[in-house]
């Protein structure tokens, strides 16, 4: 690959905060493109212990040490070589269905997805626990036939969150698919609240071989090398959510594809994913490319990863 690389800054404006760990509603990255032809996205999330948009900039002309800057060099190599090719890489792509995210405790944001088609939803907890859960209990008398993702972000106590699910209806425990990042993860702890819950454990934030306490293994393209942890997971019998990064609608078709690829590769190992997040930020050329909040991933026009003209018509500037 080239070692020319150009950037556009973008800023994305969210309908509101995001999860647990921001309250911010405006966010900033980059899209890359490289002297091939690719294109790639970096979204950082200091919050979540991402090195902040200067200092991936500064890696991105020198060591390129973070996880962040080299992913996205990575995916805009091999969406380069597709460019190359004329080959739309959803061309004959199953891409893996989408649970619904919500950034928040609101009843007519749940009523659209159920309209939707959603059959899952990813909940973000984290602020205040018994209003959260009383909403959850409100949600599956109203929704019944909804599925839940509760994510934490790592904001919780792992023994108050065991006697919160302890004290819960069956019928509503029964409908939660897994707890995401409940507690920092460690072994013991989340061996603990598995079996005083019996709820299954996602990790996200620190998902890596090894992780067996956890059932379900987070999978995020954006900073993960998505066939490293898809091989240790099914070493381990563990399912696999891929998702995006809540990032810049380039970002999200990276992850849908690298989730049509696992999916492929590993039959049956890939659950509902999480591809669908372009509904949390305000509409935009890109956002509107993605069509509408579904399910199912709509591919973007053009080759590689898509978005041709859209890219083509954007201020590059050359990184120093």
């Amino acid at each position: 690959m080239s070692n020319l690389l150009w950037y556009w800054h973008y800023r994305l404006k969210s309908r509101r905060h995001l999860n647990a760990r921001s309250k911010r509603r405006e966010f900033e990255g980059i899209l890359l493109r490289d002297g091939e032809g690719g294109y790639g996205c970096i979204h950082p999330w200091p919050e979540l212990g991402d090195p902040p948009l200067a200092k991936c900039l500064e890696d991105l002309g020198g060591a390129r040490r973070w996880p962040l800057v080299r992913r996205a060099l990575r995916c805009a190599e091999m969406d380069g070589a597709a460019r190359s090719m004329q080959d739309p890489l959803f061309e004959e792509l199953e891409v893996p269905a989408s649970h619904a995210t919500l950034a928040g405790c609101d009843e007519e944001e749940v009523r659209r997805a159920v309209d939707a088609g959603f059959t899952r939803a990813k909940l973000k907890f984290g602020g205040a626990t018994s209003v959260e859960l009383a909403f959850l209990e409100r949600m599956n008398s109203l929704h019944p036939a909804l599925r839940w993702r509760l994510d934490f972000n790592e904001t919780g106590e792992a023994a108050e969150l065991g006697e919160w699910f302890a004290g819960m209806p069956a019928e509503v425990i029964s409908r939660i698919d897994f707890l995401e990042d409940p507690a920092p993860y460690a072994d013991s702890t989340w061996r603990e609240l598995h079996r005083k819950t019996r709820i299954p454990l996602a990790v996200d934030r620190e998902s890596a071989p090894g992780r067996s306490a956890a059932q379900v293994m987070v999978i995020k393209p954006a900073v993960d090398e998505p066939w490293l942890l898809a091989e240790a997971a099914a070493g381990q019998g563990q399912q696999v959510v891929v998702t995006g990064y809540m990032d810049h609608p380039f970002g999200q078709a990276f992850a849908a594809w690298e989730a049509g690829r696992l999916a492929l590769q590993f039959p049956g190992l890939v659950g509902t994913c999480g591809l669908q997040t372009h509904h949390l930020f305000e509409p935009d050329a890109f956002t509107e490319a993605l069509g509408p909040w579904t399910p199912d991933f709509h591919a973007p026009p053009g080759t590689g990863l898509g978005f041709d003209e859209l890219l083509e018509k954007l201020p590059w500037k050359r990184l120093p």
